[in-house]
């Protein structure tokens, strides 16, 4: 299977084909696709399946293993081989991949652990150990927006998985396990603000993000602060 929105994002529809088809809980595998499986605090892609001029929707996209499967409303008349139109929710994923990149922008400015993560439509969220209350949510805010205002470029990298016995320090999330990608590690490079493995999708420039808010700043327990970002659209 050919991971598309590895590489591109940015792609809203495929042809392909039906590699794989669950009758007992409507999931197909589709050979090549752009649909992004849920994992690593970013939500699966929705949208929809157009075979034979039948619409169907994808409610869910899950990972399983190495593979991506799409949940349908129905797989009612779907076959293996059958060639098909995929068709993401763009809406959602650009929002996603917009959230996605403001996350690292906040993680590249708070100098502490990263506990756990959540990517939303309304709002996203880092978890961070800050035991001391060192996050200020004034200058935060203002961090993020002027990283987002210098415009950096974003791109990928895929370097060998050893590097991390010598540099563990890039992990930074510590409750997500780096994605290895045919053996080797996928970074995601900010300009000179951030880099780190990650396998989410983002936008090509921080200045896409837009004008972010930062929210509640909760306590999660002695040792967690939970910050909530949102996107002034």
């Amino acid at each position: 299977m050919a991971k598309i929105f590895e590489e591109n994002a940015y792609r809203k529809e495929i042809e392909t084909e039906i590699k794989e088809i669950n009758t007992q809980n409507n999931t197909i595998e589709l050979k090549d696709t752009i649909f992004y499986g849920k994992s690593g605090g970013q939500p699966g892609d929705l949208g929809e399946i157009i075979a034979d001029g039948q619409k169907i929707d994808v409610r869910e996209t899950i990972k399983v293993d190495n593979s991506i499967k799409n949940i349908l409303e129905n797989i009612n008349g779907l076959n293996i081989n059958q060639k098909i139109t995929a068709r993401i929710n763009w809406d959602k994923r650009y929002k996603y991949m917009r959230m996605h990149s403001a996350l690292h922008l906040m993680c590249a400015s708070i100098p502490l652990g990263v506990t756990g993560g959540q990517i939303g439509y309304e709002k996203s969220r880092l978890d961070f150990n800050d035991p001391e209350k060192k996050i200020n949510k004034e200058e935060l805010q203002k961090k993020i927006n002027e990283l987002m205002k210098q415009d950096h470029e974003i791109i990928y990298e895929y370097i060998d998985s050893k590097i991390l016995e010598s540099k563990p320090e890039l992990v930074r999330t510590m409750s997500v396990k780096p994605p290895k990608i045919d053996g080797k590690l996928r970074f995601v490079k900010i300009g000179n603000v951030d880099f780190q493995p990650c396998g989410g999708t983002h936008v090509k420039t921080t200045k896409e993000i837009g004008e972010i808010k930062i929210g509640k700043i909760e306590n999660k327990g002695k040792m967690n602060r939970r910050v909530n970002i949102l996107i002034n659209d």
